[in-house]
């Protein structure tokens, strides 16, 4: 099943990052965040899981960008852990 995404951020490159609700794998907790930035062609993507931190793929960023979004993901991992764990849990 594809995770849901919901969105977190807009860099100033135009890099929309968003994550998934809390999914469970392997009797584990984890998030999975998408970054995406358009270009001439089409689109770069990659997607990494918290809280191994591990890069699910990369297509189009460069090694630089990915260890840029690394460092981000370790400062900003706590809160996208509190907002996946709140999503759906709104009042009808």
């Amino acid at each position: 099943m594809k995770p849901v995404l919901y969105p977190y951020m807009t860099l100033l490159d135009d890099t929309e990052i968003c994550h998934s609700q809390m999914l469970e794998q392997h009797g584990e907790q984890t998030v999975e965040v998408h970054f995406e930035r358009p270009i001439d062609s089409g689109f770069c993507s990659a997607r990494c899981s918290l809280p191994k931190y591990q890069w699910l793929f990369n297509d189009g960023f460069s090694e630089q960008e990915i260890q840029f979004f690394t460092e981000f993901l370790h400062h900003n991992a706590h809160l996208i852990f509190k907002y996946a764990q709140s999503v759906g849990m709104h009042c009808s």
